[in-house]
Parts: structure tokens; sequence; C-alpha cells
């Protein structure tokens, strides 16, 4: 299995939601993306409820 460079998709910020890990170039934060799968969102839901994740 490939590994993926993280760093690519997520940055952290102190200025941005208070230096959680967001979602690079959005205010998403990893957490909520988390807590949506968790919660039973599909991949395609997350997706189509905001578009800026890609």
């Amino acid at each position: 299995m490939q590994q993926i460079d993280y760093k690519l998709y997520i940055e952290v910020n102190p200025e941005i939601r208070f230096g959680k890990p967001v979602i690079k170039d959005t205010r998403i934060t990893v957490y909520d993306v988390l807590q949506w799968l968790a919660s039973g969102m599909s991949h395609e839901e997350i997706i189509n409820d905001f578009p800026q994740i890609s």
C-alpha cells in the first residue's frame, strides 16, 4: 500500500480554527470530517455538502 503525504492535504496554522488541523485551503477541520464519517455520512455526501473538499 502506497503512503500518502498528508501534508499535501492537511495544514496547521495557529491563525485558522485555533491551530486545529484543517483541510488545506479551507476552514474545515480534520476532526469535523472524521466526525461526519463516524456518524455514517459517505464520502460522496461530504463532498456534495462541502465541494471545496475534493
